[in-house]
């Protein structure tokens, strides 16, 4: 693919790049609005579709390299992970100098929960024009696929057990790709009533804090996933730290009675869930348990992450911006 160009210097024109698959083909069937409201916002920006797995992650490469500082993502969760991780590969400038913006056109848009960017196309565009930007951290991610270490970056939370079979299962469901997110809703009580616990060691730190049966685990620079379930309630996307939810073995009865709890920021008050902090964490089962890492799945354990403090620049809203000087 030949990027064009940046038109001239001190003239920001961004780099759009657009998942057509997303939502269920809502980047494709979204595209002509999105790209009109950029124009009707005087927003220049060239746009390239993305047409295969990890393409998005070539195509930031591409436009980093060609010149480009300012990167649009027309996607889910999915798409931001691609384009982050080509962040990381490319040896042109450092990941901070690039400005990332989301305009979600994806099934959980757990990301943009984090920074109060609006699902509107037309909100999310207003705060590209307003530019507001964040500094976030991001996670540095060893697993093993098919023997060997491979290393991706993170940019809001990975989840191993439970979280990797919900991850899994709608992969191979009509269910989500028919109802949208009622279907990752039914995917998700299926995992439920089918995952199993894993016994796991987890070290924070170089420490070992559990040694157990594990339900599930989530890392995370964020906040949510899961499409709006707060499992790392107590995450700062700039403290330095990964803030992680380990959650016991389980009876349904215990989640059925506490469900609001997983979406109000209580999730901590439930007896089977452990909250902890560190700045790298270590996890290793018995037998290997597989990893997702924003929402999509990677090989599996054992698994290593290392925070990289304030490393990504990313648009937010401001009323983020409002939220953390109170």
């Amino acid at each position: 693919m030949d990027v064009e160009q940046p038109i001239a210097e001190g003239e920001k024109k961004w780099f759009v790049v657009v998942n057509p698959t997303s939502g269920g083909g809502k980047g494709l069937a979204d595209y002509p609005l999105i790209s009109k409201l950029l124009r009707d916002n005087n927003i220049r920006h060239e746009a390239v579709f993305t047409e295969h797995k990890h393409h998005a992650t070539a195509l930031t490469v591409e436009a980093v390299d060609a010149g480009y500082r300012d990167i649009i993502v027309v996607g889910g969760d999915g798409t931001l992970h691609e384009v982050i991780n080509g962040l990381f590969i490319q040896r042109s400038t450092e990941p901070k100098s690039v400005t990332i913006a989301v305009i979600s056109a994806g099934t959980g848009n757990d990301w943009i929960r984090m920074f109060g960017i609006p699902t509107r196309y037309s909100e999310a565009i207003r705060a590209i024009k307003e530019g507001y930007t964040f500094l976030q951290d991001v996670a540095e991610v060893d697993y093993e696929e098919s023997k060997y270490c491979q290393t991706r970056h993170m940019a809001n939370v990975a989840g191993l057990g439970f979280d990797a079979a919900v991850i899994k299962r709608t992969l191979t469901s009509r269910a989500k790709r028919v109802l949208g997110k009622g279907g990752y809703l039914w995917c998700l009580v299926r995992s439920f009533f089918a995952h199993k616990a894993t016994g796991a060691k987890v070290w924070i730190d170089d420490e070992l804090v559990y040694n157990d049966l594990l339900f599930s685990i989530a890392i995370g620079i964020g906040k949510y996933n899961g499409g709006g379930i707060q499992q790392l309630p107590a995450a700062v996307a700039d403290d330095g730290l990964l803030d992680v939810t380990m959650i016991r073995p389980v009876h349904w009865w215990h989640v059925v009675f506490r469900l609001r709890r997983l979406f109000n920021g209580s999730i901590y008050s439930i007896g089977h869930v452990i909250h902890a902090q560190g700045k790298k964490i270590r996890i290793e089962s018995s037998p290997e348990t597989p990893l997702e890492i924003d929402g999509e799945l990677y090989g599996g354990t054992p698994v290593e992450l290392r925070v990289k403090h304030r490393e990504v620049r990313v648009i937010v809203n401001r009323s983020f911006l409002d939220k953390l000087q109170r």
